[in-house]
């Protein structure tokens, strides 16, 4: 099997009301979002790919122009906008377009990951 993953930068607020009010999560917050798409195939194609990295041009056009300096609650209408939820709400919206994607991950921070893989 072959992998290819390719990262994106984007940065967002948020904040997750369900925590207790002393939380600081539960407050408006911040943060600088990595994303990395993961596509996998078998074999490769004629060009020798698992997939042209240029393809994953919507990828960025999309974080760029629904996310980038965004409040993530407004975005996806909904106040569970945790690095995990975020994880599998860009992996449902590649597969749809990029068949090959196997995985999305998400960092906050630079030291938590959160992963969606089917």
């Amino acid at each position: 099997m072959f992998r290819i993953t390719k990262e994106f930068h984007f940065s967002a607020s948020h904040r997750l009301p369900s925590l207790p009010d002393d939380h600081p999560c539960a407050r408006l917050h911040g943060h600088n979002y990595i994303v990395v798409v993961e596509l996998a195939a078998a074999e490769l194609n004629a060009h020798g790919f698992v997939r042209d990295y240029r393809d994953l041009s919507v990828l960025k056009s999309y974080i760029d122009d629904t996310f980038d300096h965004r409040h993530l609650n407004d975005v996806l209408g909904h106040d569970a906008t945790t690095a995990e939820t975020l994880a599998r709400h860009f992996y449902e919206w590649c597969r749809e377009r990029l068949p090959e994607t196997q995985a999305v991950r998400v960092s906050e921070t630079p030291k938590t990951w959160a992963e969606y893989r089917p």
